[in-house]
């Protein structure tokens, strides 16, 4: 694949968590509603330029949010005409697709702060993300036999240490569910969720086929029980949700451990009867 093609889709991914992220804490501050009903303007200069520190916040995250759609639409572009990978193609035009629905949406976040569209803006957003997030598992992705195998290894590593603070920073719970804690739940979040993605598309080629099967599929679980985590915690938490959301927590770690041994498993078994994992 071209390099400029890669560096666009790893940019893409980047730029895309980035800014769920950043609306979350623009969100969590309330910052969207200084602009009040003058959407697609705002308050000081010409409507243009950020009067305070929470118009600021608004102003800073119409920007990324516009910077990361061209990327988005440029890297789709690039991929169509660059003939990339089918799959990477049809991920990436799956996420620009939504993109003009989720600027509906961020616009109704504004005009109309309820619960229902700011559930609706995030979810739509993660499908977004996970359109370039697998696009960049698929580019990124290590090639077969033992390095595929050492790449699940890093892709579960990384979701099974991201989990734990997760579950530590579960919304109401044990910490207060402030702005910079929404914004490091979901930076944590969505990091384990990619991981997690990464692990299940990597397992395909990484080992026999009975081992990859399980650590596919114990993945693409813990990914869903992430993102369902992700999604429902923009919902006012209190008693009985708490307890589903640490439920979820235990039951993505409880997979991710799995998949980790099932993993290690296979390739020490490998490695007794001296044959390279999956070769």
């Amino acid at each position: 694949m071209d390099a400029r093609l890669r560096r666009f889709v790893g940019v893409s991914a980047a730029l895309t968590g980035i800014l769920m992220v950043l609306g979350v804490y623009t969100a969590a501050t309330g910052a969207g509603l200084t602009c009040a009903g003058r959407w697609p303007f705002c308050d000081g200069f010409l409507g243009l330029f950020p009067a305070n520190w929470s118009s600021f916040v608004e102003w800073f995250h119409r920007l990324v949010a516009m910077i990361t759609g061209f990327v988005v639409l440029g890297t789709t572009i690039l991929a169509w005409r660059e003939d990339a990978d089918r799959r990477i193609r049809l991920a990436l035009a799956g996420a620009t697709i939504l993109l003009p629905s989720q600027i509906v949406l961020g616009a109704l976040t504004v005009t109309t702060y309820e619960w229902a569209i700011l559930l609706a803006h995030f979810g739509t957003a993660s499908i977004i993300f996970t359109g370039v997030a697998l696009a960049a598992a698929w580019t990124y992705g290590p090639s077969r036999g033992r390095s595929a195998s050492e790449g699940v290894k890093r892709a579960l590593a990384v979701a099974a240490a991201s989990l734990p603070a997760l579950l530590v920073l579960t919304p109401h719970a044990f910490v207060t569910f402030g702005p910079p804690v929404q914004a490091a739940y979901y930076l944590l979040g969505l990091g384990a969720y990619a991981a997690l993605l990464s692990a299940a598309v990597w397992a395909s080629p990484a080992t026999g086929s009975g081992t990859a099967r399980r650590v596919r599929l114990l993945s693409a679980a813990a990914a869903a029980v992430v993102i369902s985590l992700l999604v429902t915690g923009r919902l006012v938490y209190g008693g009985t949700l708490q307890y589903v959301s640490l439920a979820g927590g235990l039951t993505a770690l409880a997979l991710v451990v799995a998949a980790w041994y099932a993993l290690r498993r296979d390739v020490g078994a490998a490695d007794s009867r001296g044959i390279p994992g999956g070769d």
